[in-house]
């Protein structure tokens, strides 16, 4: 692991560890490439999202080919073990979502006499929902993004799955097992970039949709950021992964390593961070991970190497409550606490900025990223400052409601009148002046 003693780097030090994932998904070469390609998706529909994918994934489509049709839903084999896999993690989401649901209610009160105002909760019309493809196939992406829209009650909702490359279209049988489980229909075989315009414009075969969420390569997140431009609303940023670990000398350094490596395996463009007090553990945990990357295929251990080395590494600090500081300043998308007991609720109550809080080492990542039930496509690159990550709620909307009678109208009218007024909007003030001239 790369390693930084807190006290001793200055803010530009801190910000080379702070600061990650933007300048890859907004370089002004890609965001001109992507740009070009959204218009061009515009502009012809189908014709660019079939031109897309042969020239980004090697696949020779029709337009009529890229809808999966219900035969290639219904006839997805997958084995057993996996199917139960899949089932035993939609129970978990639907289970936190439906409970975060029923806390998310339509309300309102009487502010004052005669006036009542509130709000009213419906969901979006409609969601796009992408799951990327290309470094390993992500079932567990989908459900982790569908499940939320449809305990929403989303009554539209449209899947697109980039094809295994120069396969001829073919799209993982679990992604596909996935979408049939929960019924999902509206599925569709397209390069990343090009189905997030598609979703976003509409295409002869692609319906258009009002948001669009999921996590992908820069490329993809670009032009979710872009589409945003046309009218359409997405979710702020989701990836490159990312994760943080706090932890003192009582964590386990075999399990501490272990977990560090599941976020870190991701790619080359993945950040991992250690925050300890403990110079100690750093040095156990280096070991253990040398060890550990033994075990990885040469990918996955390149991939670990970078997310802990140049994009992350161990942070020195000299108490946990600097590491709780550290950690808010990062806001992770993923985040662990491995601290003695004494000192957990401390620690986890110091935390306000991360997409998700794993308490305890026996909360690994891996087991929130497919099966706990809480959300794990979350905001990375310092996005869990200001968002959270996708439930149900992402899927709503709220719809202020007010109702006054004339004894209230009357009350406020001064108030009305006299903001109108210094504001030069004479017909606001005509509206009120006029019942009660």
């Amino acid at each position: 692991m790369r390693r930084l003693d807190w006290a001793t780097l200055d803010e530009a030090g801190r910000r080379s560890i702070l600061d990650r994932g933007l300048g890859d998904i907004f370089d002004p070469d890609l965001r001109h490439s992507i740009g070009a390609l959204i218009d061009d998706v515009r502009e012809r529909g189908d014709a660019a999202v079939c031109d897309a994918l042969a020239r980004f994934d090697g696949v020779e489509l029709e337009p009529h080919q890229l809808r999966i049709t219900d035969d290639e839903l219904d006839a997805a084999t997958i084995a057993p073990e996996l199917q139960g896999a899949i089932d035993d993690a939609i129970a978990h989401l639907r289970a936190f979502n439906e409970q975060q649901l029923a806390r998310t209610t339509d309300w309102s009160f009487e502010s004052e006499p005669g006036l009542t105002v509130g709000e009213k909760i419906t969901p979006i019309a409609s969601a796009g929902l992408f799951t990327p493809s290309g470094k390993a196939s992500y079932p567990s992406v989908t459900y982790q993004l569908a499940v939320p829209a449809l305990v929403a009650g989303v009554p539209e909702i449209v899947v697109v799955v980039p094809p295994a490359p120069g396969g001829g279209g073919a799209v993982d049988p679990a992604v596909l097992a996935v979408c049939r489980t929960l019924g999902l229909r509206h599925v569709f075989r397209v390069n990343g970039p090009a189905g997030v315009a598609a979703l976003g414009f509409g295409t002869e075969s692609i319906p258009a949709v009002r948001k669009i969420v999921g996590p992908g390569s820069p490329a993809v997140t670009l032009a979710q950021v872009e589409m945003q431009r046309h009218g359409v609303t997405t979710m702020m940023l989701l990836g490159p992964t990312e994760s943080l670990v706090i932890a003192d000398d009582s964590a386990d350094p075999v399990r501490l390593a272990a977990d560090l490596l599941i976020e870190a395996e991701h790619g080359t463009d993945s950040a991992v961070v250690l925050v300890t007090d403990s110079p100690s553990l750093a040095d156990r945990v280096d070991a253990e991970l040398e060890r550990q990357l033994a075990d990885l295929p040469e990918v996955r251990a390149t991939a670990a190497r970078a997310s802990l080395g140049v994009n992350g590494g161990c942070v020195l600090v000299d108490s946990l409550d600097t590491a709780v500081e550290v950690a808010n300043r990062y806001a992770a998308e993923h985040l662990q606490v491995a601290v003695a007991d004494a000192h957990v609720d401390r620690v986890v109550d110091g935390l306000v900025n991360a997409g998700e809080i794993l308490v305890g080492q026996h909360t690994p990542f891996s087991a929130a990223n497919f099966v706990i039930g809480c959300p794990a496509s979350l905001p990375t690159s310092g996005f869990a400052h200001v968002s959270s990550g996708i439930t149900a709620n992402a899927f709503l909307k709220r719809t202020a409601v007010a109702r006054a009678d004339e004894r209230a109208l009357a009350r406020m009218a001064p108030s009305v009148l006299a903001l109108a007024d210094h504001e030069g909007f004479p017909a606001h003030a005509a509206a009120v002046r006029r019942r009660f001239g």
